[in-house]
């Protein structure tokens, strides 16, 4: 099983960070490689169970469940079910941590999955560099700007 991971301080509280990004439907309004998101059957975008279909400005899309919100640990954990990337059993972790001394957020950001037959150092680095790192330089971004 592999793993890849990004993390960024965010020059914003936890708690603001984590209001923006708590929101399952909210994708597209930091991280630059998504255009649109949608949660299928009109359910809540912080319901367990719901799936959002997001398009990407390239025109790829993917469709993921989220499957565990929690407010208290400041964190969400989503599925894969649909993508263009070759992998199985994809769940991923968005967190945001508190840091106490500057009143900044730590925000990580990681998914395990297995490579069905690809090359795990590629995908780690479409995962790791590509969407993670991008999505929180973005996430940055529009928290300070």
């Amino acid at each position: 099983m592999a793993k890849s991971y990004a993390s960024a301080v965010v020059a914003a509280t936890a708690e603001r960070v984590w209001q923006v990004v708590r929101d399952f439907n909210g994708l597209p309004g930091w991280h630059p490689a998504i255009a649109s998101s949608v949660i299928e059957d009109n359910r809540p975008s912080a319901e367990v169970g719901c799936v959002r279909y997001l398009t990407m400005r390239d025109g790829g899309s993917v469709r993921e469940r989220l499957t565990v919100l929690d407010d208290l640990d400041k964190s969400y954990t989503y599925e894969m079910l649909e993508g263009p990337f070759p992998v199985r059993g994809y769940l991923a972790t968005v967190r945001v941590f508190a840091i106490t001394e500057t009143d900044q957020a730590f925000v990580e950001w990681y998914a395990h999955y297995d490579a069905e037959g690809a090359d795990e150092p590629d995908l780690d680095k479409t995962f790791s560099a590509g969407v993670f790192a991008t999505g929180l330089t973005g996430l940055s971004r529009s928290m300070n700007g």
